[in-house]
């Protein structure tokens, strides 16, 4: 019979965080019970995988069981400033989708940096000022250099197209625009041809897949609750809010979700998989 370590994965859950800060706020842990949630994680044997590790899981090759994404949305500095150092002191290596357009240059800064809350951040984003909240080209180095974080597309605008603009031609052509940017911001700036594109705010129109495809994107990671199956649906990545609960509590939910079955009917159940 084939053990837990040799088993291979039923389902693969990814995780997805924003903010890891001492100042409370909505999508936001505190960096004491991130730590605790990644240490409890190798305690009992999670394996964190990668882009590349997803993509032949969802081409139908085997991962081990218990594997599982962690993901983040945004690119918050503090980010680099809590989070990397725990990724880093355990071995663990996380996905960030960024927003290639809030993106500065400059040097790195100490992880004794001050970060904002979650409302502060928006503020100064919306006053054009994300250098103070967002992470630089830099420290991107920095984690990619340490094999804490890779980094995606979160577009390059962040801009939710279907409250902006009514034409849909015309909007389809600005999703476009902001697709191809962000691809380009990439590829200039960390030298590859990104595959991998989460949505803002998780959300898109039923033709937004089509026009992330013709820019390339062909992973698509949603705000949808639930698991990813072998051969499963790339352009539908589902994924599970880490919330701000105690480490059991985010393996017990691992645990559901590295099951088909029991995903199923633990969404069904709870109606929007939380």
């Amino acid at each position: 019979m084939a053990t837990t370590a040799t088993r291979p994965a039923a389902a693969l859950p990814v995780l997805m965080y924003h903010h890891v800060s001492p100042v409370p706020g909505l999508v936001t842990l505190p960096p004491e019970l991130f730590r605790a949630q990644m240490e409890r994680l190798v305690r009992e044997g999670w394996h964190s995988v990668g882009c590349a590790e997803l993509e032949a899981f969802l081409a139908g090759q085997a991962l081990p069981a218990k594997s599982v994404m962690i993901t983040f949305d945004d690119g918050y500095l503090d980010n680099f400033v809590h989070a990397h150092p725990v990724l880093e002191s355990l071995g663990l290596h996380a996905v960030m989708f960024v927003v290639t357009g809030w993106l500065g240059d400059g040097p790195v800064r100490s992880g004794q940096q001050a970060c904002p809350g979650h409302d502060e951040c928006k503020t100064r984003i919306a006053a054009g000022d994300p250098d103070s909240v967002i992470v630089r080209w830099s420290e991107l180095e920095v984690m990619q250099a340490a094999g804490t974080f890779e980094f995606h597309s979160h577009t390059h605008s962040h801009a939710r197209w279907d409250r902006l603009v009514d034409d849909e031609s015309a909007r389809r052509s600005a999703l476009a625009e902001d697709l191809c940017r962000s691809r380009e911001a990439l590829k200039a700036r960390l030298g590859f041809n990104d595959r991998h594109l989460c949505w803002p705010q998780g959300y898109f129109q039923p033709d937004y897949p089509a026009v992330a495809k013709e820019q390339g994107f062909d992973h698509l990671y949603t705000t949808r609750p639930g698991t990813n199956l072998p051969q499963g649906n790339a352009l539908d990545i589902r994924r599970i809010v880490a919330k701000d609960k105690p480490a059991p509590w985010l393996t017990r939910r691992l645990g559901i979700y590295s099951s088909p079955l029991l995903s199923r009917l633990y969404s069904g159940l709870k109606g929007n998989g939380a």
